[in-house]
């Protein structure tokens, strides 16, 4: 028996930019082990799983290659825009996330509440020392924090594009402190003067060195920008993801003071689709 998977790539029009990610539109009879199996052989950051649906609403999962993680921004833009144009909700581990598609294949999401926490100093200075940065190299206005949409995700804020540029952690360091105090992946970020940003994700708690566009850490940033009144209350914010692994990706962010989440806008296109074992070979 096998599974049709169908491949996206997310926050970009061109296949061979944005992250990709597995979407299996039918995974009613999969169980744990079989969608993790499958996650693993498929390879992207994620690969996200409708285990039920009814109407407009979808239950949805999403595994890295090594484990389930609550919530993936980039998978469920790929899948919303899989089921096409709409008003879908996705129900996920983290809480229920309403999508909208329109025609032309770009998806809004609409993050759970956003939480912003303090990063203690020794979490800091672990999380700097398995960067391989140092305490100068941080950006002063945006101060570090832990925040939440969906997915737990530092924000680390850095003085200079050329810093950003030079990402070279230690896997197992950074691995191990992001097991321990369950964050997905680092949201690493640099401010241009025009106020857009670029960001970088490492993931090696799923498998992956680095995630070349990441929706979830998107929705904590927006959150935590609104949060210590960095950007307007009304704020539409730029994100810029990937150019430095060669697969650009654009993600939209959005503030509406009416709205407790966070909107996250981004276009997917189609890579290709197959079959896959529904077990571990």
């Amino acid at each position: 028996m096998t599974t049709e998977i169908q491949r996206y790539a997310a926050f970009t029009l061109d296949p061979s930019g944005g992250n990709p990610a597995g979407v299996v539109l039918d995974a009613s009879t999969l169980d744990d082990a079989a969608m993790q199996a499958i996650a693993a052989d498929v390879g992207y950051s994620e690969t996200a799983f409708v285990t039920v649906r009814d109407g407009d609403r979808f239950r949805v999962r999403y595994f890295s290659p090594l484990a389930e993680v609550p919530f993936c921004g980039h998978a469920t833009v790929a899948t919303a825009v899989a089921l096409g144009p709409g008003r879908h909700v996705f129900a996920t581990n983290a809480g229920d996330v309403p999508v909208l598609v329109d025609d032309a294949g770009r998806a809004t999401l609409t993050s759970v509440d956003p939480k912003i926490a303090e990063l203690g100093d020794a979490d800091l200075a672990d999380l700097l020392a398995a960067l391989r940065w140092d305490a100068g190299d941080l950006d002063p206005l945006l101060p570090p924090r832990v925040a939440y949409a969906g997915a737990y995700h530092p924000i680390i804020a850095v003085s200079s594009r050329e810093r950003l540029a030079d990402l070279d952690y230690d896997v197992p360091a950074l691995k191990a402190l992001m097991t321990a105090r369950d964050w997905t992946t680092v949201q690493l970020v640099f401010r241009d003067p025009a106020g857009s940003f670029d960001v970088r994700n490492p993931f090696p708690v799923g498998g992956v060195y680095e995630d070349p566009a990441t929706g979830a850490a998107a929705a904590a940033l927006g959150g935590y920008l609104r949060e210590l009144g960095l950007v307007a209350a009304d704020a539409t914010i730029e994100l810029r993801q990937g150019d430095d692994l060669g697969r650009p990706s654009r993600i939209t962010v959005r503030l509406d003071p009416g709205v407790t989440g966070v909107q996250v806008s981004g276009a997917a296109v189609e890579i290709s689709r197959g079959g896959a074992p529904t077990t571990t070979p």
